[in-house]
């Protein structure tokens, strides 16, 4: 296997080419969301299996008055959205404060040009009323860039995207979060819980093969962007959920020993039969684990909001 010297265009690239020459070859979660990527996990969200999104539709939809009561703004706010995707539970909320005459700004930021532009056509149609100011990028160098003056800001980061990431990149996260808000802002936050490994293990592990399909799509991704040759049907998918940590880990698995070639990083990596290509962490709290999260990371919990199975929390955090 040998790189180049030459210069990489992209956070993708550079992230694929460190992910491919580990010992243990991990591709980020975060690339799952290209526009391919992002249709596919939208059909892992109507799966009948995949609890996560209707339990936190659930809690959107039922505590709308709530989630705006604990809100500590009395005037203008900005809304923004980390990873909006199609905003559909997000929408139950800003039906609500619209409806209320709330003076408020979204601001969804997506790294997918198409689901923003597919949520700004849904809530032109919605909420004609509402100020809506889509991004496209990462979330980071989206926020590096706005400017929301002197506004107070409640932000989203809904999902349970925040089990996407080790324990340390999470609070490093959220810290960076904190950073970015300024004092009395509030941040809105996803965390599926624990519950029965087997409900947990097959949302991961769905009998349609749509989650496998999405986990292989990474490889199609880099064949796209990155010059790759990689046979997606040389791959298997496979993930396991470990119920004494509360982490579900998800990997690609090389069924033949091969060679792939990555033009773009003039790059070739070679695979042994059933070598694995680590893909996701979906990591699931106590209640007791977030507050300690939230705490380490510089914020107060206002206030966890439930779905009726307590599957999920939202949980309100204050700066």
């Amino acid at each position: 296997m040998h790189s180049s010297s030459t210069i990489l265009q992209s956070p993708f690239a550079e992230d694929v080419r460190r992910g491919l020459l580990a010992a243990q070859k991990a591709i980020p979660s975060k690339y799952f969301y290209d526009d391919a990527g992002s249709r596919l996990f939208q059909d892992i969200m109507q799966m009948p299996e995949y609890y996560l999104t209707r339990s936190e539709m659930e809690i959107l939809s039922l505590h709308p008055a709530a989630i705006a009561a604990a809100l500590r703004f009395s005037g203008p706010f900005t809304i923004v959205e980390l990873g909006a995707g199609d905003g559909l539970k997000t929408k139950e909320l800003l039906k609500y404060l619209v409806g209320q005459s709330a003076q408020v700004k979204y601001l969804p930021i997506d790294i997918s040009g198409e689901a923003m532009q597919q949520l700004q056509h849904k809530l032109a149609t919605s909420l004609p009323d509402l100020d809506v100011q889509p991004e496209v990028g990462d979330y980071f160098e989206v926020l590096e860039r706005l400017d929301l003056g002197q506004q107070p800001s409640l932000f989203l980061f809904l999902g349970g995207n925040i089990g996407n990431y080790e324990p340390e990149a999470a609070l490093a996260l959220l810290r960076l979060i904190h950073r970015y808000m300024q004092p009395g802002d509030q941040l809105l936050t996803g965390f599926d819980l624990r519950k029965n490994p087997r409900t947990i293990q097959l949302a991961y592990d769905d009998p349609h093969g749509i989650t496998r399909a999405f986990n292989l799509n990474l490889l199609w991704r880099i064949n796209r962007e990155l010059g790759g040759t990689f046979e997606p049907d040389k791959f298997d998918f496979y993930c396991f959920y470990n119920p004494y940590n509360g982490e579900v880990r998800s990997a690609l698995v090389s069924l033949t020993e091969q060679q792939v070639r990555v033009k773009a990083l003039d790059l070739t990596v070679h695979f042994r039969q059933n070598e694995l290509i680590k893909t996701e962490l979906s990591r699931k709290y106590t209640l007791e684990e977030v507050d300690a999260l939230a705490a380490a990371s510089g914020f107060h919990v206002e206030q966890h909001f439930f779905d009726c199975k307590h599957y999920f929390t939202d949980s309100l955090w204050v700066k």
